[in-house]
């Protein structure tokens, strides 16, 4: 039985929080100290503690951001730096043996916060199991690689966030030797580098990475974008004067590199993309990248269930108003720029007759930015003797007429249940039909069976027989339902992108 204005002990001090469908919600507490002043760009440090009750019935303000596309405004900047919270949604504070589960948002490093009504835990409470949620560094502030800072300091945020798990999960219910952390597109990415770092071993038992993304950066590509965004910010790329620069004058600028990413062919293939940050293969923090990491076993005793949507680069195309103008030589570009050897663009066009500009584009996109990596993470986990469960997401958006198709980030709102909420709000409307919301509560279902006990109800991915759970209307089990792609890219290997020289 919950009580009234439940109130906790944790390790920095007491909270108290709300009851809200019968649940226990606690909001905005502090994982690390803020991350600003002599502490800005530094390794997160532990919470300060405090006397008293604190109020935790409000999210804290995320990470310093400019106005994602299609939002109304941007979030508003917390200038003391108390970005770094988490959130937990629980049914019984006092059970101490659920199911934990650690969700991280998405953004393109770039924009996200846990604070988003698309992402709001209270369906995976309801069912049995603690959700938490957290903030953590984004764009320079998190990625930007500044000599002498430490490298990835939005991944050692999210690891600062699951040692907070380890150490005070128990006091909401939660079993800490039972947690999974899982999340979609730059959140899949963060949980890939996770599961290649030593600083996170043993935080977490399983992983679920929903479309994971393939840019890793080497140390010398996130150096020169991190020039780029200086220039533009007007001071040097040197500690002293990024640490001085106000934090939104920074994000301004990385706005300003992102609008303009083509004119630096340096770059290689990232400057056909709008993402200038991402994590960082540095040797230290992220010793390689995870598909390399993973292939020799890094996580072999980590259960991993990843996978992707059909259409995932549709989303970005319908977007930018670009459906049905896709010329012949927007192809062209990304198909040299993105398909792999040996037979490049031909291989394309060759295995795929049929498809016109517009498909060749998509497809090669998603292949590349989504779709393969995520596969190739699925192959390599598997490989090494890892424990791996693999999916496609195939059921339509019902929003847009048809345009958005099986997109990326269409799986945020079936998986948390939350249409009309966050992104759900245009790509699925208010109340998508019955069928469709089925499906999402399958796959949420089927994210808590793998949380509670490492079997989401369908048969291992293995490197001869490649079984996947493909959620369409009417979900099945069967072969990789994307072959042809597959084939394209088996002699090709993920790694960390650096500069084209």
């Amino acid at each position: 039985m919950v009580p009234a204005d439940p109130e906790v002990s944790t390790s920095a001090g007491r909270i108290r929080g709300s009851i809200e469908n019968g649940l226990a919600i606690f909001r905005g507490i502090p994982f690390a100290r803020p991350p600003v002043g002599a502490l800005r760009f530094r390794a997160p440090r532990a919470p300060e503690p405090w006397d008293g009750t604190r109020d935790a019935r409000a999210f804290g303000s995320p990470a310093p951001q400019a106005q994602f596309p299609g939002a109304e405004l941007a979030p508003p900047v917390d200038e003391g730096g108390e970005w770094l919270t988490v959130n937990v949604w629980t049914p019984d504070p006092g059970a101490r043996t659920l199911p934990v589960l650690v969700y991280i948002h998405g953004g393109a490093y770039l924009f996200g916060s846990s604070a988003d009504p698309g992402t709001d835990g209270s369906k995976f409470a309801s069912a049995g199991a603690v959700l938490v949620s957290c903030n953590y560094r984004l764009g320079v502030e998190g990625f930007a690689q500044i000599p002498g800072a430490p490298a990835n300091r939005g991944l050692l945020d999210l690891v600062a966030a699951l040692r907070w798990v380890a150490e005070n999960i128990a006091a909401f219910g939660g079993d800490p030797a039972n947690v999974t952390v899982f999340g979609e597109s730059a959140g899949a990415g963060a949980i890939a580098a996770l599961l290649a770092m030593d600083g996170a071993r043993g935080l977490f038992r399983r992983a679920i990475a929903q479309s994971v993304p393939g840019t890793i950066f080497t140390p010398d590509l996130a150096a020169d974008i991190t020039r780029a965004v200086a220039d533009r910010a007007g001071v040097p790329a040197t500690y002293e004067a990024l640490s001085a620069a106000d934090p939104m004058r920074l994000v301004e600028a990385s706005m300003a590199v992102t609008g303009r990413m083509k004119q630096f062919p340096q770059w290689g293939a990232v400057r056909l993309t709008d993402t200038p940050f991402s994590p960082v293969a540095d040797g230290e923090v992220l010793p390689r990248a995870p598909w390399r990491a993973l292939l020799s076993g890094a996580a072999r005793d980590v259960e991993l269930l990843t996978g992707h949507n059909r259409d995932e680069y549709r989303l970005f195309i319908a977007m930018s108003g670009r459906l049905g103008t896709i010329t012949d030589d927007d192809a062209a570009t990304v198909l040299e720029s993105f398909a792999p050897a040996p037979d490049g663009p031909a291989g394309y066009r060759k295995s795929y007759p049929d498809a016109d500009a517009g498909r060749l584009y998509e497809l090669v996109f998603s292949d590349w930015l989504f779709r393969m990596p995520t596969l190739h993470l699925a192959q390599a986990h598997a490989a090494s003797g890892g424990k791996t469960f693999l999916y496609e997401l195939r059921a339509e958006a019902p929003a847009g007429e048809g345009m958005f198709g099986a997109c990326h980030a269409l799986d945020v709102p079936m998986v948390f249940g939350a249409w009309g909420q966050g992104i759900g709000a245009f790509l699925t409307g208010e109340q998508p039909p019955a069928d469709f919301t089925a499906v999402g509560d399958l796959m949420r279902s089927e994210w808590l069976s793998f949380a509670a006990a490492g079997d989401p109800g369908w048969p291992v991915y293995g490197t001869e027989r490649r079984t996947t759970r493909v959620y369409d209307l009417q979900p099945d089990v069967g072969p990789y339902p994307e072959e042809t792609s597959m084939r394209l890219w088996e002699r090709h290997q993920f790694d960390s992108l650096g500069l084209s020289r």
